[in-house]
């Protein structure tokens, strides 16, 4: 594994995914992502193909006010909520489970879903999100370095691999 790009808590966090073993998506129930403007783009251009395999309330509901809310977090819209579910989740993400079978899982999903738990600080510095560590605000047990043995650097080689790609390409943008 590339372990090039800075992570600065990496050393010392421990993180395991449970989704499907223990854990149903509480991220998709507790988060309320935000979406950058070619994401909203790339859904749209897809939303025919994700519209079937919604839940009933949030196929309606996108139908109806659109996925994407007015409401802002950090100056982006975010993704609408459905009964207290992100629209997308069904059984899972379906823009996850949409990019798999395109041989990209993180062909439609928003890229703060597609890195968690890792992201930027206010200083544009990498780190795994923990419990109590930079005043984290969710209290999920996936979070807590206290209730898992495997280390983030061994769990996150996927998104630690895509974050240095998307680091990479910020960098050489001019």
């Amino acid at each position: 594994m590339d372990t090039s790009l800075p992570i600065i808590n990496l050393a010392e966090a421990k993180f395991e995914c449970t989704y499907g073993r223990g854990c149903e998506g509480i991220c998709c129930q507790s988060g309320h992502p935000i979406l950058y403007p070619e994401e909203i783009e790339r859904i749209n251009a897809n939303l025919s193909r994700f519209l079937p395999l919604l839940r009933p309330q949030a196929r309606k509901l996108i139908e109806k006010k659109g996925f994407a809310t007015q409401k802002r977090g950090q100056g982006f819209p975010m993704v609408r909520r459905a009964s207290g579910w992100c629209v997308f989740f069904n059984n899972g993400c379906v823009l996850h489970q949409a990019g798999e079978a395109e041989g990209d899982r993180c062909k439609f999903k928003p890229v703060v879903c597609s890195l968690f738990p890792i992201q930027l600080d206010k200083a544009d510095r990498w780190y795994v999100r923990q419990k109590e560590y930079k005043n984290e605000s969710w209290d999920l047990f996936c979070l807590d370095p206290t209730t898992c043995n495997v280390t983030a650097a061994e769990s996150l080689q996927f998104e630690i691999a895509l974050a240095k790609r998307l680091d990479d390409e910020e960098k050489a943008e001019p």
